[in-house]
């Protein structure tokens, strides 16, 4: 049997396995990467990019690839309620692009599934060891981290690795081999998605959504691009006797047929994948060297699209914490911060994602007006409260006794604040050669950003030097054009005075933020010490 040693080894070749091996070999982890499947995904399953995945996908140099692969905003973060999509009931509203783009160099984005895996395929083979069509056929703990055995085309191999990260979904093996259980109601429904390719351009802009919910009979239509490709979801009930093989060919052409409201509709079938609408959260998201990630640590409706991005998340906020234990900069103790939290964002996550399955329901059955139905969706369609002002509260943050912002809807309005926890705030800059946003800044070390003059750059070399922690920083003036970045807002945005800093960890999170105090290389060792748990 062949051997390997890695550092990480990643389960799970979808989205999130993906985003975990590039974060990792960002922050120059020896990473291994195996997929059971031979490829990537051929069904588009999830197609909203939240617009925090967006700002990850921006910092990875690949945000323009995605967006041409996707669909325009402007014409698809929209979504539709009625009969069927050519009935006289049916109405439309969009995303508000104006009220939500301005606190993001990005925004949310539609791209499918299939051809997001493709570019995030590219993108970790370029930085590590990827493998396709290669199992994972068993594990053991030893006692500097995990054994596990592969299989692949070249026979089996034993690896041996750190840290192991279960990526491998919602009936994760590696989660049910640790004896980790799952919390959540019974299934909500049994589905099936009919992906189509069909020529709808006879429709008008006003019928045009990325989502339409439909009652004739109830189902929901998704576009998939923007030219031919079209999915309709409906379901069937198993304690009636149905099943996916009730979806014969001639069933699913009667079924996008309705949804359309065309009796005739030219239509060429491409596909059906059955999947169970659930949610559940994983007990616990770590045992021992092993963690999970994506699906099999959280499992949401898809409902508000926010499964995969939430599982995207994990990884950013995962792959820093095993990189700092890694090269003996950080505590084991940060590795306890990734479950404290992520599990209560992703809990809310899941929730939310219900909530939304919730309204949907109500409009099937009749128990909401197509109007009110609309109105609910539209408003659920404007999620930034939940994808960007969500915040951490654990040993790796430092907080600095000020109250979290309280917003009368957490779930739509996000309140932008430099607060230890939350996600450094998106304020534009001016540079020598344009604007940049204040996350352009940020990469995969600690970034300590101070008003120009408040001193705070020798503190910071001091620092690092003394920890041995990589440490960028940068000093942001309030106007002085022959300053390399100015903003006359920055610093009030960031809640900062004359000589205040703000310490940002490689995630994007505020760790340590000092409103006005003088600049002390001693008081930021004290902070990257307690945020990385250090002894």
């Amino acid at each position: 049997m062949k051997e390997l040693d890695v550092e990480v080894l990643v389960v799970g070749g979808g989205p999130v396995g993906l985003c975990t091996a590039i974060e990792l070999s960002r922050h120059g982890i020896s990473t291994l990467l195996v997929e059971r499947h031979a490829g990537t995904s051929i069904f588009p399953k999830a197609r909203l990019i939240t617009t925090r995945t967006m700002e990850l996908f921006r910092a990875w140099g690949i945000q323009e690839e995605v967006e041409r692969a996707g669909m325009p905003r402007e014409e698809y973060l929209a979504v539709g309620v009625g009969s069927s999509l050519t009935a006289t009931d049916f109405v439309r509203a969009a995303a508000e692009l104006s009220r939500d783009a301005p606190q993001s160099p990005t925004y949310t984005f539609l791209c499918a599934q299939d051809l997001l895996e493709v570019i995030l395929r590219r993108l970790a083979e370029s930085l590590t060891d990827v493998r396709f069509a290669t199992s994972l056929t068993g594990t053991r703990p030893t006692g500097d981290g995990v054994e596990a055995v592969i299989s692949g085309a070249g026979g089996e191999t034993l690896v041996r690795c750190r840290y192991l990260v279960a990526a491998d979904g919602g009936r994760s093996g590696v989660r049910e081999s640790l004896g980790i259980t799952t919390e959540g109601p019974p299934p909500l429904g049994h589905m099936i998605s009919i992906m189509f390719e069909a020529d709808l351009g006879f429709l008008p802009p006003e019928r045009r959504a990325a989502l339409s919910f439909l009652r004739e009979p109830p189902c929901a239509v998704e576009a998939v691009d923007q030219r031919r490709r079209w999915m309709v979801q409906t379901g069937y009930d198993p304690e009636e006797g149905g099943s996916p093989e009730d979806f014969t060919d001639e069933v699913c052409l009667r079924a996008v047929r309705d949804a359309v409201g065309v009796p005739d509709l030219p239509v060429t079938l491409l596909g059906m994948l059955p999947w169970v609408q659930q949610v559940m959260v994983a007990s616990a998201f770590r045992s021992g060297p092993v963690f999970l990630a994506g699906d099999a640590a959280h499992v949401a409706t898809p409902q508000g699209g926010f499964g995969m991005n939430c599982g995207i998340q994990d990884a950013h906020n995962l792959a820093w914490k095993l990189a700092a234990v890694l090269r003996g900069r950080g505590g084991e103790g940060l590795l306890d911060t990734y479950e404290a939290e992520r599990r209560p964002i992703a809990a809310r996550t899941v929730d939310e994602s219900l909530s939304n399955a919730l309204i949907t329901f109500q409009m099937m059955e009749g128990r909401l007006s197509m109007d009110e139905a609309i109105q609910r969706q539209a408003d659920r369609r404007s999620s930034e409260g939940l994808v960007l002002g969500f915040h951490y509260a654990s040993a790796a943050v430092v907080p600095d006794g000020t109250p979290p912002p309280a917003p009368e809807d957490p779930y739509r309005t996000y309140v932008p604040t430099a607060r230890p926890g939350h996600r450094a705030p998106h304020v534009w800059l001016t540079g020598r050669d344009g604007q940049v946003s204040t996350l352009d800044l940020l990469g995969p070390r600690f970034t300590l950003m101070a008003p120009a003059g408040a001193g705070w750059l020798r503190a910071a070399r001091e620092a690092a030097a003394a920890t041995g922690v990589p440490l960028t920083a940068v000093e942001i003036a309030d106007g002085d054009t022959a300053s390399p970045l100015t903003s006359p807002t920055w610093a009030k945005e960031y809640g900062l005075g004359p000589r205040g800093a703000v310490l940002v960890r490689p995630d994007g999170h505020v760790g340590w933020r000092a409103h006005d105090t003088a600049p002390s290389a001693s008081v930021l060792v004290d902070a990257l010490t307690t945020i990385l748990s250090r002894p």
